[in-house]
């Protein structure tokens, strides 16, 4: 079974976080959900705290992951960015070529980390500016550029996940979980 690390710090966004593990959950791909605040409790932007499913500094050097998982918000991204053995972890994981994903204003720490370096990438309007001279924003609902995936923000964050489950899971078994949230009527009232 797959296994994919979201971080939360304090400030998440709360839709593409629990959105995100909620879909890839359902899936059948192992979440666990990991603190950067040094306890259990993460309190997201909008004032809705999480049990994590475990903290930073208990968690190892996560050589188990499949992908890293990172969702905005504010301040959310800039306690993220401040986390060194995050970003020396999103390195590791990158020079490793294993997946990762950013959404928002996450993409920000990926792009600090060098790992959107000549990369196609999309963040939350206005994030595009932490972004190296050699990445291309796009402005798109959910950018894939090699082993990283990016997503513009809040309504990015459905079509963002059941991309990053079909990372783990056959066309088929995306498109049935589709049908039974009923994310394909969604698309057919365009």
């Amino acid at each position: 079974m797959a296994k994919v690390y979201e971080f939360l710090a304090d400030g998440f966004e709360e839709i593409e976080a629990l959105a995100a593990v909620d879909i890839l959950r359902r899936g059948g791909v192992e979440v666990k959900t990991v603190s950067l605040t040094g306890q259990l409790e993460v309190t997201g932007s909008h004032g809705i705290t999480i049990l994590a499913d475990l903290r930073f500094e208990e968690a190892g050097h996560f050589d188990d992951a499949d992908m890293l998982l990172l969702p905005g918000g504010l301040p959310g991204t800039t306690h993220l960015k401040e986390h060194e053995g995050l970003k020396t972890l999103l390195k590791c994981h990158h020079q490793a070529a294993k997946r990762i994903g950013a959404i928002c204003a996450a993409p920000s720490v990926l792009a600090e980390c060098g790992i959107l370096d000549g990369k196609k990438a999309t963040c939350s309007p206005g994030f595009e500016r932490y972004f190296n001279t050699s990445t291309t924003y796009t402005g798109t609902l959910f950018q894939e550029d090699g082993n990283v995936i990016t997503g513009e923000g809040p309504a990015a964050t459905l079509p963002y996940a059941y991309q990053i489950l079909s990372y783990f899971v056959d066309k088929s078994a995306v498109k049935q979980l589709q049908d039974g949230m009923q994310y394909t009527h969604l698309l057919s009232q365009k």
